[in-house]
Order: C-alpha cells, then sequence, then structure tokens
C-alpha cells in the first residue's frame, strides 16, 4: 500500500530496539511492531531521528526495515526515513525499502541549508534521486536540522513535487504553522496533504484543533495518542485534553533534549514492549534519581 495525501491517525514512531550488547533486536522488533499495533497505530515510521538511524550500518537498516515491513504484513503502511548525507545513499535505500513494501519515505533537509530557493532546490533533487513515483514525507524539524521552513517554502514543495504526500510537522511554537497550511488548501491556493505531528505529542490535542491529520511521534504510551487523536475527531474536545493531561507530565518528561530517547526505552522497557532500552554510543544513561522520577510518574499514570 503506497501512501497518500489521505493518510491520518497515529502513525507511531519506532525506535531501534538493541540488545544489551549493542546488536539489533529482531525479537524485540516483532514484539514492538505488535504491541504498537494493538494500541491502535494506523501507520509506523521507521529509521526517523529517534530510530537512531545514523547509528546504524547500510546493512543494518535495510535489514531492520524488512523485517518491520514483514511483520506487519500489508496491515498497516510502513515510512522509511531515508535522509542521508548524500544522495546516492538516499536513493539506494529507497529503491530497498519500497521494493520490500515501504508505503513511502521520509526525508530530513540537511544542517546546511539557508535559503528558501536552497530547500525548494533541495527537495527537487530528492525526488529525483528516490524517483517521482515513491510517495515521500518532508520532514519539517527545525530545532534538530536547523533548517526553518517557512509555509511558503512548505507549500512551494509541495505544489512543485506531485510525489509529496505528507508533512511531518515538528516545528515550535507551530500552531499558527499548520493554521496557515490549512488554510492555504482550503482556499484552492495549493494542494492539500497529510499533516501529521511530532514532539512527542507535546502539543497534540491543539495541533488537532488546528487541522492535522494525526500524530506521527514516539511516546511510549501510544494508545493515549491514538486515544486523543480520535476523540478529537469525535467532537469530544473534554475528554481528549483529559486525557492528554493525564500523561502530559510524561510527555514533557520525554521531550527533554538529548535524554528523551533514553526516557522513552526505558519506559518500552518497563512495559515489556523491547526486552532492552540500550541506545547504541554516544548517548545518554539515566542516572538512578531519574530513573526514579520516570517510575513515579509512569504510577500515575497507570494508577488513574
Amino acid at each position: 500500500m503506497l501512501l497518500t495525501s489521505s493518510a491520518a491517525g497515529v502513525y507511531v514512531i519506532c525506535p531501534t530496539p538493541f540488545t544489551i550488547d549493542g546488536r539489533v533486536d529482531p525479537a524485540s522488533t516483532d514484539q514492538m511492531v505488535e504491541a504498537f499495533l494493538k494500541a491502535g497505530a494506523t501507520g509506523l515510521t521507521i529509521l526517523g531521528i529517534m530510530g537512531e538511524a545514523p547509528k546504524l550500518a547500510a546493512d543494518e537498516s535495510l535489514a531492520f526495515a524488512k523485517q518491520v515491513i514483514a511483520t506487519v504484513a500489508g496491515r498497516v503502511p510502513v515510512i522509511v526515513g531515508v535522509s542521508a548525507a548524500g544522495f546516492a545513499g538516499m536513493s539506494a535505500l529507497s529503491r530497498k525499502v519500497m521494493g520490500a513494501g515501504a508505503a513511502g519515505v521520509m526525508i530530513a533537509p540537511p544542517s546546511a541549508l539557508r535559503t528558501d530557493d536552497q530547500i525548494v532546490s533541495y527537495y527537487a533533487d530528492a525526488v529525483e534521486a528516490i524517483g517521482p513515483d515513491v510517495p515521500f514525507v518532508i520532514q519539517d524539524y527545525p530545532l534538530v536540522t536547523n533548517v526553518v521552513m517557512t509555509p511558503k517554502v512548505i507549500l512551494r514543495i509541495i505544489e512543485e513535487n506531485p510525489s509529496c504526500v505528507m508533512l511531518k510537522h515538528e516545528d515550535w511554537p507551530g500552531l499558527d504553522k499548520i493554521t496557515t497550511l490549512r488554510r492555504a488548501s482550503a482556499d484552492g491556493q495549493a494542494r492539500r496533504v497529510s499533516i501529521l505531528t511530532g514532539n512527542g505529542g507535546l502539543f497534540l490535542p491543539f495541533e488537532m484543533e488546528r487541522g492535522a491529520d494525526g500524530a506521527m511521534t514516539g511516546y511510549a504510551y501510544p494508545e493515549m495518542l491514538v486515544g486523543v487523536v480520535n476523540l478529537i475527531k469525535a467532537g469530544k474536545r473534554k475528554e481528549a485534553h483529559d486525557l492528554f493531561d493525564r500523561h502530559l507530565p510524561l510527555v514533557r518528561y520525554e521531550t527533554q533534549p538529548n535524554l528523551g530517547l533514553a526516557v522513552r526505552k526505558y519506559v518500552l522497557k518497563r512495559r515489556g514492549i523491547i526486552a532492552s532500552d540500550t541506545l547504541r554510543k554516544p548517548g545518554p544513561k539515566l542516572s538512578p534519581e531519574t530513573v526514579a522520577d520516570i517510575d513515579w510518574l509512569m504510577e500515575r499514570i497507570e494508577r488513574s
């Protein structure tokens, strides 16, 4: 199934599970996929920034992607992050994962881009590299990439590249950006694409109310993300915000720069979703005090 501009719901960002000695863990990978699908995921995204993709060798990335796609077995779309320093690697990985059954690919801009024209030209070159028949997602994450994409630039990329079907919106603050993009498509000024939001779900209820179609992020309780998205779509604003507020302290704790993935993997391990919370080096280690904080936050969520 190929990704389309009508994609919606929750595409869970999957971490890459490792064994204690740092090898990719196939058993935990299968277990994680099934857990996310059981939580209500409408899609999965792998090999993104939170998937430690830069720490994987090329053969590991491909093997992991093939395993996830095979485990999903067509039940939901799988998006593969193919961002790379050069177009040769991006092209090779895109071709192989699409051949294995991926629904589309996600591309983040390199940090060297500065002007609007440079950004637009980069995505045109990326489309040439992966092929115009491959659906792709713009990853707009300036807090990490240091590349600022205005709504005008995003609309140019969308209009000039028919294979662009989704924006992964992770700007912060960025609610008004969603509003601007949705007004442009509502007024007929631009083609409408799917908008899924990230940042650990930190602003999810408000992003949905501004016109997002769902979330593409990796909070360790993805069933909360699914619940909020479904409640907002059902017009149950109070219930959506109540559910979100119950999880907000842990969501906030997970979004700490540099520490977030370590927190998320620890919670996933505690929940029995992966066997180990190992990060590949370089990566942070949780202090005993931080672990105690997380345990307390989890107890509050699960008690209520």
